[in-house]
């Protein structure tokens, strides 16, 4: 997959923004991913980053969203996360971490190529 990206330095406007002791809005950078095959962008991010920081660095992070995703139905749907019917907080705190520890050790059996393919 490859898209083109323009970062631009901007000040959104709104009324719950805080702004700084002189008035002014806080600048942060606007990130637009262009898809070759789109005759405009189709995604956008607001970047409240340093402004020295990399284009690819900027656009790395915007895209992580799928990963924290993905691994979020990962631990709901196939490692049982959403299965809880304690009624303490405690229970629910065991549960989670063994949930986590499970997709982690899912990983990492993924990530070893010498690990054999489940049957």
């Amino acid at each position: 997959m490859r898209s083109q990206f323009l970062t631009l330095r901007v000040r959104p406007a709104n009324r719950t923004i805080h702004r700084a002791t002189d008035g002014s809005l806080p600048d942060c950078r606007l990130l637009a991913q262009w898809p070759p095959d789109s005759a405009e962008p189709t995604d956008y991010w607001l970047s409240t980053l340093p402004a020295d920081t990399p284009l690819r660095e900027l656009v790395r992070i915007a895209k992580i969203r799928w990963r924290v995703e993905h691994d979020y139905h990962e631990l709901k749907d196939g490692l049982g996360l959403d299965h809880f019917e304690g009624r303490n907080h405690l229970g629910r705190h065991r549960h989670a971490t063994l949930a986590a520890l499970a997709q982690a050790f899912c990983t990492m059996l993924r990530l070893n190529p010498k690990a054999p393919a489940p049957a």
